[in-house]
């Protein structure tokens, strides 16, 4: 339960330190595990089954997609929880999930007792993805909200540079059992005294607005009404978000599966790894740059330009198979991974009101996770079909390519 207004008041005065910079600090924490765990743990989680139970690789990834499925069903909603529910309940209860359903997983004996945990992993992704972090962030912020969710959202890529290896190496060490253990603990011990410490509605509570602004004496008028989701799906602005990053995320997460995989035979498996963990940090460092800017900058003609740096990178992929120049073209392309899940929710803030952020940006999510699901599978067929991938990437250029075109279509001035 929260601490009294007047108290909570009196200790942010105290502490000097803006309070959202520590919601920044959680989300990053939040990102971390709900990808570490729910995004790059799949794979892991994919590969121990496998070799434990000896089950089929086709049979175990059928649950991965029932998970990404099923998390896209239900994230839409996540907005409104936490609009109605308050964000502590609800990172509360979802990371509770997304540890259950891991843990879970230890308990199938037969194939399809993976189900119950993949279905509660789903629930804690959508409370640990990328719309519950805008969510969360977005009373905070609102002059700085770019370099505040490019921050936070850095918790996505040190998911796959310190998690996914991470559990790659206890499983390695200790077996199955006792790594999931030793992660959700880690977990539970890291969010949950920061969840309780941290995690209030908004400013309004601290007597403050976004940024840190002295909140004013005087109540303004109430506000209009939120947008229903069928009133936001009738928003030209709405699809000219949405399409171009469904097709971005597509390509994205397609060549992201498949790097390592194209990257193997042409340089060997130990610089192959090299190039990915490389590819990884560049995506850090392209944040985090991009957030010092991007506040500054109209974010579709950003969100052009960064799809636009992919296409070149892939295309020089396409044209050329040695080994430095893929891997400088591979770091080129990471420079754009994280940016792509951060600039949706910094043209939403741009076009749609404050009240509408949450359900937007959390129906925009749900439909990127459906596309996305399939781009893995999409670059797959096409590599089988052509025998390199050439075809594939070229495919994925062509996605981006007209991602940066339809991305630039802003809404109509009136």
């Amino acid at each position: 339960m929260d601490l009294p207004s007047h108290r909570l008041q009196a200790r942010a005065r105290r502490s000097g330190l803006y309070h959202g910079w520590k919601i920044v600090l959680l989300a990053f924490l939040i990102a971390t595990f709900g990808w570490g765990l729910g995004f790059y743990g799949p794979s892991v989680y994919l590969a121990a089954l496998v070799e434990k139970h000896g089950w089929a690789i086709g049979d175990v990834s059928a649950f991965i997609t029932l998970y990404y499925v099923a998390g896209a069903g239900i994230i839409f909603m996540v907005g409104d929880a936490i609009e109605r529910f308050g964000p502590r309940l609800v990172v509360s209860v979802t990371a509770a999930s997304m540890g259950a359903g891991v843990l879970t997983l230890l308990l199938a004996h037969e194939v399809w007792q993976l189900a119950p945990g993949f279905l509660l992993m789903s629930i804690g992704w959508c409370g640990m993805s990328m719309a519950a972090v805008n969510a969360i962030l977005a009373p905070w912020f609102d002059r700085k909200r770019g370099l505040a969710v490019s921050l936070a959202l850095n918790g996505a890529s040190t998911g796959g540079i310190v998690v996914g290896p991470a559990l790659i190496a206890m499983i390695q060490l200790w077996g199955l059992a006792t790594a999931l253990i030793a992660a959700v603990a880690t977990m539970a011990l890291l969010l949950y005294p920061l969840i309780l410490l941290w995690l209030h509605r908004g400013p309004a509570a601290l007597g403050l607005h976004p940024d840190g602004a002295p909140a004013p004496a005087v109540r303004s008028a109430a506000p209009a009404p939120a947008l229903s989701r069928p009133e936001i799906m009738r928003h030209r602005q709405f699809w000219t978000i949405t399409v171009p990053f469904a097709a971005g995320l597509l390509a994205q997460v397609g060549f992201i599966i498949h790097m390592l995989a194209y990257l193997q035979p042409l340089m060997g498996p130990a610089m192959a790894g090299i190039c990915v963990s490389a590819a990884s940090i560049a995506a850090v460092v392209g944040r985090v740059v991009a957030g010092l800017f991007i506040d500054r900058l109209q974010p579709r003609y950003a969100a052009a330009g960064c799809l636009a740096m992919q296409v070149a990178a892939l295309a020089t992929m396409v044209a050329s198979s040695d080994p430095a120049v893929v891997f400088g073209a591979c770091i080129v392309f990471g420079l754009g991974v994280g940016n792509l899940i951060t600039f949706p929710s910094l043209i939403v803030q741009r076009e749609f009101a404050p009240r509408d952020f949450a359900r937007v940006i959390s129906l925009l999510t749900a439909i990127n996770q459906v596309t996305y699901a399939f781009g893995p599978g999409l670059l797959g067929w096409l590599r089988d079909l052509n025998g390199s991938y050439a075809l594939p990437h070229l495919v994925a250029a062509g996605l981006m390519s007209f991602a940066a075109g339809v991305v630039l279509i802003g809404p109509r001035r009136s």
